[in-house]
């Protein structure tokens, strides 16, 4: 079987937004290779384990973005990708790059496999290891170990953005607290807080593939008694409110949402923010400031900076 690839040419910060338009169009992999990241590994700069290494990486800062299409729907998907692409640039606050397109048909009959195979364990922080699905790994007593099948949606820890939250949560997380997650994605973070002890977690996502996603990986996870996953906007749902609050969206959303998302937080509580570019920093942080909120952790990463407040 033959298959589509469409590659498109963006930057770093704005590569997991491209990647995850293309995830509504594919049922397999999305391939992202970042000069950026594996010069800063090679140069032992980088907090980030990098697992995938794509052999057409370019060496000047461009960024590529990859997934494959059934060449049936190419046409039509590659165009709902552009539109998608050219509205989220519109919107500006993030530079995408060129978003060049190219595309070429390639044999497809073992790409998934070829695809999986890049993929590693990946530790994040001092306890959570997270395994792709088809990886059969032996953790340590002291590991919690968060499986995600990563061919459903964005969110699988090697984003800068995702591991700096799961880094925080760990060192804020108590057992039985409450946990919310605004824009879950693949559910990775609201999946871990439910595997270090949490009592409750509530995932919610305006996108419908991201839902599916985490309700599948809850239930790889075995969590979902502990877990609900809901197709809804957390802010419509006034009766929640978290111990540990995690929102790793996009700061123009976080800046928005800053008068709506603290009153889901408890007295006491802790909120994680991510998804922050560095011209963006302090209009996130005066945002929160405003709502009563205490600065007690900043973190950064690549081009990416996570805030933690507490109330």
């Amino acid at each position: 079987m033959k298959f589509i690839e469409l590659t498109v040419h963006t930057t770093s910060e704005a590569s997991e937004l491209v990647a995850d338009v293309m995830w509504e169009f594919t049922e397999g992999g999305v391939a992202v290779s970042d000069a950026a990241d594996v010069a800063a590994l090679i140069g032992g700069k980088s907090g980030v384990y990098w697992d995938y290494l794509d052999e057409g990486l370019r060496t000047q800062g461009d960024v590529l973005v990859k997934c494959f299409l059934a060449p049936a729907r190419a046409d039509e998907a590659i165009s709902a990708i552009r539109a998608r692409l050219a509205e989220m640039r519109a919107r500006g606050g993030l530079a995408f790059g060129s978003l060049e397109e190219t595309r070429r048909v390639v044999d497809g009959d073992d790409w998934i496999d070829v695809w999986k195979k890049h993929f590693r364990p990946l530790p994040i922080g001092a306890r959570v290891v997270v395994v792709p699905a088809w990886i059969d790994y032996a953790p340590r007593p002291e590991e919690v170990v968060v499986t995600l099948d990563s061919n459903m949606a964005f969110g699988t820890g090697e984003h800068e953005t995702t591991a700096m939250c799961l880094e925080a949560l760990q060192d804020c997380l108590r057992a039985g607290d409450t946990v919310l997650d605004v824009g879950c994605g693949s559910g990775i973070l609201g999946i871990a807080a439910a595997k270090l002890g949490a009592g409750q977690c509530y995932l919610t996502d305006i996108d419908p593939v991201a839902v599916a996603s985490a309700a599948h990986n809850a239930e790889a996870n075995g969590v979902t008694g502990r877990v609900t996953v809901a197709h809804a906007d957390l802010l419509d749902e006034a009766r929640l409110a978290g111990d540990v609050v995690l929102a790793n969206i996009t700061a123009e959303i976080l800046v928005r949402l800053s008068g709506e998302i603290p009153s889901h937080l408890k007295a006491g509580g802790t909120l994680i923010l991510s998804g922050i570019i560095a011209d963006r920093l302090a209009l996130v942080k005066e945002a929160y400031a405003a709502q009563g909120l205490s600065l007690r952790r900043e973190m950064h990463r690549g081009e990416w900076y996570a805030l933690v407040f507490a109330r």
